[in-house]
């Protein structure tokens, strides 16, 4: 387990996160906030766990420090680093899974 890690955000994933901000706000901005609110939440909560979800199954060769989970039809993938856990996509579930 890592100590005291801090959490880092692809460029990417911020790209992904303000892009669906913007498509659910086109029908209710309310449920934008809830669901940017809730995943920026799960992601917080990896510094107390980080590996409190299971393994990447779409990750090759992953030897467990890449990892993924959803919220709010988001899948949101991480990887585990020695002193950061790092938000590498955030993609909508009913997408193409992408293998990395």
């Amino acid at each position: 387990m890592i100590k005291n890690p801090e959490i880092t955000w692809s460029p990417s994933a911020i790209e992904s996160l303000r892009k669906a901000w913007e498509f659910i706000s086109l029908d209710s901005p309310a449920n934008a906030k809830k669901v940017i609110e809730g995943i920026v939440e799960s992601v917080d909560e990896l510094l107390v766990n980080p590996s409190r979800y299971p393994a990447d199954r779409f990750k090759k060769n992953n030897q467990g420090e890449y990892r993924a989970f959803e919220k709010y039809s988001y899948r949101i993938a991480e990887k585990i680093a020695e002193t950061e856990i790092l938000i590498l996509r955030i993609r909508h579930i009913k997408q193409e899974p992408l293998e990395y």
